[in-house]
């Protein structure tokens, strides 16, 4: 292997090989439950680079694995004797055209990176989540990444034009299309985004931009129950043309976590309710952003005026409307903290799952008392991009047992499975969920999916061991 070090040295350069000790902080996921050992890291900085590092892999037959923010909770970047090929310096944005309302860039830009480039052309990368500092773009195309704003604007395959692959042999495969139509054949570029490295390495991508809202109207409401606050999110769709954004749901008991969490921070309500739901809309009509002499703007009248005959109706039980960007962003925070507040606590069993919106309620209630009964002992936590029937339900069990983690994962898939649900909804599958695709998967699409590996990837070097179980 010292050879193979070398000419790695040769291709990126000496200090982008990393061996030993250096390689720290990549050879551990973020949660810290999956630790590599990997041959070496490898940090180039071109998609020839890239193409290079994998060939010389494919040659040799030693395991490639991609890794771009590593803020991954599937362990999909481990790999014991394999190269880690980290894109975190390619961070080039090649081409931002607002005309066309398209970004080219690399793999390796940050989230935030990208908000920041759009943004001083009056534009958005609509996507956002909490790791939005530190995840990186290949990672999201590689896990179909989602977050917040999937209820209007979708996921990332939806809002990727092209790609550009280094396949398992080395062969750059430019898929980096500007096009919204294109029927040549079957789709690569969709085939890549969410194989997580398994397929290829995704090195750069052309991403689409939208207009930038002129004035956003944000609000925490409280409603009786999460039936009623489907309703209301029909009816606030209806009633503003479509301008909502976001509905995030967030419970009594997460409210209560974070207010343990950042105790500093004064509460929104003054009392905790039982359903607290973060809705936000955006608009870019002029009219209903423009600021009034006494600092409002219609979009916020139009929803003050629409919550508060609610709270006249009954429907919501109280309401606090964001009046600046502070306190707007101070929403935003509640619901960001999920991550860190699921995590704390271990042992736990996270599931990112996926029902029928009108589900989402019955799934909770169900599943709740499901836990209680078998799992006495055990507690739950979870918050709910409830326009999009995207739920992250997190289970602390109080004893660190493999078999109960396992047990209460697949009641959690049983009753996902009789809803019409999915197992995974935007964490991908990594490690943690290859179980779960051995008994959720069918046979027949478990099948088509090794085919495509093996023809892709005859000498199984792309992050092998992920995604498809044995």
């Amino acid at each position: 292997m010292d050879n193979v070090l070398t000419q790695l040295r040769d291709i990126v350069g000496e200090p982008w090989v990393l061996t030993g000790a250096d390689m720290a902080g990549y050879d551990r996921d973020w949660t810290g439950a999956y630790i590599s050992s990997p041959l070496a890291v490898v940090r180039p900085v071109s998609t020839k680079e890239v193409s290079r590092i994998v060939a010389l892999a494919y040659e040799h037959e030693i395991p490639v694995v991609a890794m771009s923010g590593n803020t991954g909770l599937t362990g999909a970047t481990q790999t014991h004797g394999g190269l880690i090929i980290a894109l975190d310096r390619m961070t080039k944005i090649r081409s931002l055209r607002p005309d066309a309302r398209v970004v080219v860039l690399e793999a390796g830009v940050i989230l935030a990176q990208l908000h920041a480039a759009a943004e001083e052309h009056g534009l958005i990368f609509p996507m956002t989540f909490g790791a939005k500092g530190s995840a990186r773009i290949g990672g999201m195309l590689g896990t179909n990444a989602g977050g917040s704003n999937v209820l209007k604007y979708g996921n990332m395959r939806d809002l990727c034009l092209g790609i550009e692959v280094v396949l398992p042999n080395g062969e750059i495969l430019d898929l980096m299309t500007e096009l919204h139509k294109d029927n040549s054949g079957y789709d690569l570029r969709d085939l890549m985004i969410g194989s997580e490295g398994t397929l290829g390495i995704i090195t750069a991508a052309c991403l689409t931009l939208v207009e930038r809202p002129l004035a956003y109207a944000t609000a925490m409401i409280a409603v009786p129950d999460l039936g009623s606050a489907l309703r209301i999110l029909h009816r606030l769709q209806k009633e503003t043309g479509g301008a909502v954004e976001a509905y995030e749901y967030m419970p009594a008991a997460y409210m209560r976590a974070f207010q343990e969490l950042r105790p500093e921070l004064r509460p929104t309500f003054e009392q905790i309710y039982a359903v607290n739901i973060l809705v936000e809309m955006g608009t870019t009509i002029s009219e209903l952003a423009h600021e009034q002499e006494d600092g409002t703007r219609p979009l916020n009248q139009n929803i003050e005026a629409i919550l508060a005959q609610y709270l006249e109706e009954g429907t919501i039980l109280d309401a606090s409307i964001a009046q600046n960007e502070t306190q707007r962003q101070a929403m935003w925070e509640v619901r960001e903290a999920a991550a860190e507040i699921s995590l704390k606590t271990t042992p736990l069993v996270n599931n990112d799952i996926a029902v029928p919106v009108d589900k989402v309620g019955y799934f909770i209630e169900t599943m709740d008392a499901q836990i209680a009964e078998t799992w006495p002992e055990a507690k739950t936590m979870y918050v709910a991009h409830l326009g999009d029937g995207n739920i992250h339900y997190v289970v602390w069990p109080n004893v660190d047992d493999d078999g109960v983690k396992n047990d209460i994962m697949e009641a959690v898939e049983d009753l996902v499975a009789e809803l019409g649900g999915s197992f995974s909804a935007e964490h991908g599958i990594g490690l943690g969920k290859r179980p779960s695709m051995a008994r959720r998967k069918l046979s027949a699409a478990l099948n088509v999916m090794r085919a495509i590996k093996s023809a892709l990837d005859p000498k199984n070097i792309m992050n092998p061991g992920k995604v498809l179980p044995e």
